[in-house]
Parts: structure tokens; sequence; C-alpha cells
């Protein structure tokens, strides 16, 4: 199973982006997925998360700002980021727990991380 997060790049404060996480390969579901995000200098954070039944878990700092969706049949998810203000400048990774063939077992999968800078 790979995990590809696209959607990053450069936006004005205020401005919007949408990331996805694309997950491929032999996968039976896809139980829960959540961002992350890492700001040079600083610790990985948890921004948002969503299960499978659509259960979402948000951040104080992007609560009101961030939506997190998922696609069950594309296997895709969504980080919707609305009002964006500088302190959200960061690489943004994506987690999937991700159940795999034949016994249906849920494994952790990362993709690679895509860089949100938001300008002034």
């Amino acid at each position: 199973v790979q995990l590809q997060a696209s959607g990053g790049g450069l936006v004005q404060a205020g401005g919007s982006l949408r990331l996805s996480c694309a997950a491929s390969g032999n996968i039976v579901s896809i139980n829960l997925m959540a961002w992350y995000r890492q700001a040079p200098g600083k610790q990985r954070e948890l921004v948002a998360r969503i299960t499978n039944l659509g259960s979402t878990n948000y951040s104080d700092s992007v609560k009101g700002r961030f939506t997190i969706s998922m696609d069950n049949v594309k296997n895709t998810g969504y980080l919707q980021m609305n009002s964006l203000e500088p302190e959200d400048t960061a690489v943004y990774y994506c987690e999937a727990w991700v159940s795999v063939p034949p016994t249906g077992v849920a494994h952790d999968y990362w993709g690679q991380g895509t860089l949100v800078t938001v300008s002034s």
C-alpha cells in the first residue's frame, strides 16, 4: 500500500488549499485517515483525523477552518483548508490505517508529505 499526498503550495493568508491523500495497492478498507503537520523547528502535530464511519477530530488550532473528508470508493482522503494563516505553514503528512488482504489486519502507512506555505 502506498499513500500519495498532493495539493500543497504557496498561498496568501486568508486563502484556501485542498490536500489529497490517495491510497493505492491491495486494500480491503481504510479504517482511519489522519493529517499531521510539521513546521520548521517544531514537532509533528496532529491536525485532523477521520474514521471510516465519518467520525472526525480536529486540533484546536484548525477547528472551524479545516475540514477532513474521505472517499471510501476512491480510497482518497482530503483536507480542505480555509482561512489559512502564516502559522499553518508546514509540511503536511497523511497517515492511514489500512486493512489489507488476506486477513484484513490493519497496518499503518504514511505519505511523503506536501509543503504548504502561507505568506502574510
